[in-house]
C-alpha cells in the first residue's frame, strides 16, 4: 500500500497525536521507574493504534509499534537506573551476569526472526506472552527459600531467553526478569531496579537489529529508519525521562505488590487488544 504523504505529513503534525505521544511518555516512564518494566507493554498496543489510524497495514503497524517502543526504553532506562542507582537498589552483579546473553538473544530476535515473522503473528504471540506475564503480576507467587540466582552459564542461557523474547514483543524484559530474580529470591525492589539497568542493552541490541532488517521496505512512513518510527520516538523518549525517576522514587514508597495486581488487569485489556488486532488484521 502507498501513503498519500501529504495527508500522513498532515496527521503526524496534529496537535491531538502529539499530545497523546507525550502521555503515552509520562505514562510509560513512571512505570519503567516504578515496576522495572521499559513500557513496551503499554506502548506496543497504543503504537499500534495510532499507525494503523495513520493509515498503515496491520502486518507493518504492529512491527513498528514493537521496534519503536523498543527504541524508546534506551532513554527510558537510563533515566530509571539513576534514580534507583543513587538509593543502592541496582545488582550490579547481576547486570553483568544476564547483559551478554541478552545482547546474544536480542540481536538474533531483532534482526533475523522478527523480519521473518509477520505482524499479526507477532500480535498474536504478543497477546499471550502480556497474558502470561500478567498472570504471574497478578499471583505473585513465592519462591522456594533456598533457590538462589544461577551461575555465569545459567545467566548467559537466562539472559538469552530474555534478550530474545524481548525482541519479539518489543518490551524492555522486566516482565521477564523481574519474576526471575524473584523466583531465585532477589528483593522485589533489587529485581525492579536491576530490570532498569538490564533494559538499556536490550533495547540497544535490539533497535539495532530493527533498524539493519527494516532497512530499504517498501511503504514505510515518513521519518522512519528501519521498523522505528522516529516521530513517535522523540515524543515518546523526551517525556519518558521526565517521569522515569518519579516512578523509581515512588517505587520505595508505595506497596509495589498491590500496583502490580492493578497494572495485571490493564495488561489483560491490552493484551486482548493485540489478540484481536492478530485475529482480524
Amino acid at each position: 500500500m502507498a501513503f498519500a504523504d501529504t495527508y500522513f505529513h498532515r496527521l503526524m503534525l496534529d496537535p491531538l497525536l502529539i499530545v497523546e505521544l507525550a502521555i503515552l511518555g509520562l505514562a510509560t516512564g513512571f512505570l519503567a521507574g516504578l515496576l522495572g518494566i521499559g513500557g513496551g507493554m503499554l506502548i506496543g498496543p497504543f503504537m499500534t493504534i495510532i499507525l494503523s489510524a495513520l493509515g498503515v497495514s496491520a502486518d507493518l503497524a504492529v512491527k513498528m509499534a514493537i521496534a519503536t517502543s523498543m527504541a524508546t526504553i534506551m532513554f527510558t532506562s537510563i533515566s530509571s537506573v539513576r534514580a534507583h542507582h543513587q538509593r543502592g537498589a541496582v545488582r550490579w552483579d547481576i547486570v553483568k551476569g544476564l547483559a551478554p546473553g541478552i545482547v546474544i538473544g536480542g540481536a538474533i530476535a531483532s534482526a533475523g526472526v522478527f523480519a521473518l515473522l509477520k505482524g499479526t503473528a507477532l500480535a498474536i504471540f504478543f497477546a499471550a506472552f502480556v497474558g502470561f506475564s500478567a498472570t504471574q503480576m497478578f499471583l505473585d507467587k513465592k519462591p522456594k527459600p533456598s533457590r538462589q540466582m544461577p551461575g555465569t552459564a545459567g545467566q548467559l542461557a537466562a539472559g538469552s531467553l530474555i534478550g530474545f523474547l524481548s525482541g519479539l514483543v518489543g518490551a524492555g524484559g522486566g516482565f521477564i526478569s523481574v519474576p526471575f530474580m524473584v523466583a531465585h529470591n532477589v528483593a522485589i525492589l533489587n529485581a525492579v531496579a536491576t530490570s532498569a539497568a538490564l533494559g538499556f542493552p536490550i533495547a540497544l541490541a535490539n533497535t539495532v537489529g530493527y533498524v539493519i532488517s527494516g532497512t530499504d521496505l517498501p511503504n514505510l512512513p515518513p521519518h522512519s529508519l528501519g521498523y522505528v518510527w522516529l516521530p513517535a520516538l522523540a515524543v515518546i523518549a523526551s517525556c519518558s525521562v521526565l517521569t522515569a525517576p518519579l516512578g523509581a522514587k515512588m517505587a520505595h514508597r508505595l506497596p509495589v505488590a498491590k500496583l502490580k495486581k492493578i497494572f495485571a488487569v490493564v495488561l489483560y485489556g491490552l493484551a486482548s487488544y493485540m489478540l484481536w488486532k492478530g485475529l482480524h488484521g
